[in-house]
C-alpha cells in the first residue's frame, strides 16, 4: 500500500497567493466494483493516489540472485481549495504530479553508494501528466505507461536518477490482483480509512540500466501497485510496514499493518495468490508481524526494522532487507523520510528462499501526515 506521504508543505508552495476559504473536508471513498482498464488510469475527484512500481534486476534469469533494486512512484494529488480547483489560469494548481525513484546497488563496488534516488513535483500541464482512461504518467522524462488487455498488461517504464538511467519492458500473463473486498481496501477499524487498490504482480522483462556510463542488460521482475483514497489514516496511526512480495511458485504475498506510536498493531491487513490463483484475503486475525534486527539511519537517526518475523497463513516467515541503507529522502517533494527497499522472503524453519519484493517502512522518524 506504498503511498504519498506529507504533501500538504509541498502543495502550499504552488497554491497562488490569495485570500483562501475553507478547503473541502476529506470525504472516505464510496465502495464499488473495479472495471478495468478505466480503473487502471487516474480519479481525479480523489484526493490521494499513486502508482507504485519496484522490483529486481538480475544478470541471469529473473530469479537469479539480484544486482539490484528499483523504485518508480508517482503520486497525483488533488488540491482540495474551490479557488484553486476554479481559477481561471491553466497553471492553477488543481493537481500535482510527485514523483520519487530510487536504485538499490545490492553488490557495490568500493566506495560505491548504495542507495541512489531523486525526487520531483510539477503541476499537472506544466511539466506533468497523466490519462483517465488507462495508465499513461509522465513526469518529464520519468515515463510509466501500460497497454494491452487487462489480464495480459505490458508496462513501459522509464526513469533516470544520479548516474543512472533505466528502461524496463514488463508484461504478466496475470488479472490484476484485486487487493482486500474486491478491491476496497480497508485501512482501520472504520471504513472510511480505505482506498480502492490494486496489484499487478510476476511482472517480468528486460532491463536496460546503465550506470556510471556504463550499460547493462539485465532481468527484472517487478510488482505494481496501484491505489486511490480520499481518506486513508486512522486516528493513532503513525505509519505502517508493507511488503509485496513475487513467490518463487508463481504466487504473491501482501501484508501490511497500520502502527501506533508504540509500535503494536492497529489494523492489519493483504493478501496471498496461489500458484494456481486461487486469493484469499488477510485480516489482522491472519498476520503476525514481531521485529528483529534494527539498522539506525546517520541521516534521520531513526531505527528501521530490516528483519522481520511473520506469522501469515503461509507458515512462519522471515523477511530480511537485500540492503540496509535503503532510506528514501523526499522532503524536497513530500516532506518525509522513509525506509523504501529490496527484500527477500524465506520459510522461518527451513530457511528456504520463497519470494522477493519490496518492503516499505514510514512514520519511523516522526508520524505521517496525510
Amino acid at each position: 500500500m506504498p503511498i504519498a506521504r506529507r504533501t500538504l508543505t509541498a502543495a502550499l508552495m504552488l497554491v497562488p497567493t490569495m485570500a483562501l476559504p475553507a478547503t473541502e473536508p476529506p470525504q472516505g471513498i464510496s465502495r464499488r466494483a473495479l472495471r478495468f482498464p478505466r480503473d487502471f488510469g487516474a480519479h481525479a475527484d480523489t484526493g490521494l493516489e499513486w502508482w507504485y512500481l519496484t522490483g529486481l534486476l538480475s544478470e541471469g534469469t529473473a530469479s537469479d540472485t539480484p544486482r539490484f533494486g528499483f523504485q518508480l512512484t508517482f503520486f497525483r494529488l488533488r488540491n482540495r481549495d474551490a479557488a484553486v480547483q476554479t481559477h481561471a489560469s491553466r497553471l492553477s494548481p488543481r493537481q500535482l504530479l510527485l514523483g520519487h525513484v530510487a536504485l538499490s546497488v545490492l553488490q557495490p563496488e568500493r566506495g560505491q553508494a548504495v542507495l541512489r534516488h531523486d525526487q520531483r513535483l510539477a503541476r499537472v500541464g506544466a511539466g506533468a501528466q497523466f490519462s483517465d482512461s488507462d495508465c499513461a504518467l509522465q513526469l518529464r522524462d520519468w515515463r510509466l505507461q501500460r497497454s494491452g488487455a487487462p489480464d495480459a498488461s505490458r508496462y513501459l517504464a522509464q526513469l533516470t536518477g544520479p548516474g543512472f538511467d533505466l528502461s524496463l519492458e514488463l508484461s504478466s500473463a496475470l488479472a490484476p490482483l484485486l487487493q482486500g473486498d474486491a478491491g476496497f481496501s480497508r485501512k482501520g477499524p472504520d471504513e472510511t480509512h480505505a482506498s480502492h487498490y490494486y496489484s499487478q504482480t510476476q511482472l517480468r522483462g528486460p532491463a536496460r540500466l546503465k550506470l556510471d556510463g556504463q550499460p547493462r542488460t539485465l532481468q527484472a521482475s517487478a510488482w505494481l501497485d496501484h491505489e486511490w483514497s480520499d481518506s486513508l489514516m486512522p486516528p493513532g496511526a503513525v505509519g505502517w510496514d508493507w511488503l509485496g512480495i513475487n513467490l518463487l511458485d508463481g504466487g504473491a504475498l501482501t501484508a501490511f499493518r497500520m502502527r501506533r506510536a508504540d509500535g503494536s498493531t492497529l489494523w492489519a491487513g493483504g493478501s496471498w495468490r496461489d500458484t494456481q490463483g486461487r486469493l484469499r484475503n488477510l485480516s489482522s486475525q491472519d498476520l503476525s508481524f514481531t521485529p528483529l534486527r534494527r539498522w539506525r539511519s546517520a541521516l534521520s537517526q531513526a531505527e528501521y526494522p530490516v528483519e522481520w518475523q511473520l506469522a501469515t497463513p503461509l507458515g512462519l516467515l522471515r523477511l530480511r532487507a537485500l540492503a540496509d541503507a535503503q532510506e528514501v529522502d523526499a522532503r524536497l517533494s513530500s516532506g518525509m523520510l522513509y525506509w523504501e527497499g529490496a527484500s527477500e522472503l524465506r520459510d522461518e524453519r527451513s530457511g528456504a528462499l520463497i519470494g522477493r519484493g519490496y518492503l516499505e517502512m514510514t512514520g519511523y522518524r516522526q508520524p505521517m501526515a496525510l
